[in-house]
């Protein structure tokens, strides 16, 4: 599971098992773990991330989106 990101609290990762699903993120907080797809950007998942830890880590996807897309194929090669 490597990690792409951190910024404050939050590490950004995938998991090596999930090359077919759409691209997405993994964000672990110190409460839980929450999941964003990549195109479009949107929540898909939340297990015990707060209200506005998720506003502001849906903040950080936009903002390094570029990377996160990336460094997804980059590790997914085969599920573009």
């Amino acid at each position: 599971m490597p990690t792409i990101l951190r910024i404050g609290s939050f590490r950004f990762h995938f998991y090596s098992d999930e090359g077919k699903e759409p691209a997405h993120i993994h964000v672990a907080t110190h409460d839980g773990e929450c999941k964003f797809w990549l195109t479009p950007i949107q929540l898909a998942n939340n297990i015990n991330v707060k209200p506005h830890d998720i506003r502001e880590i849906e903040i950080l996807v936009f903002e390094n989106s570029k990377l996160l897309i990336e460094k997804y194929y980059e590790y997914h090669p085969n599920n573009k």
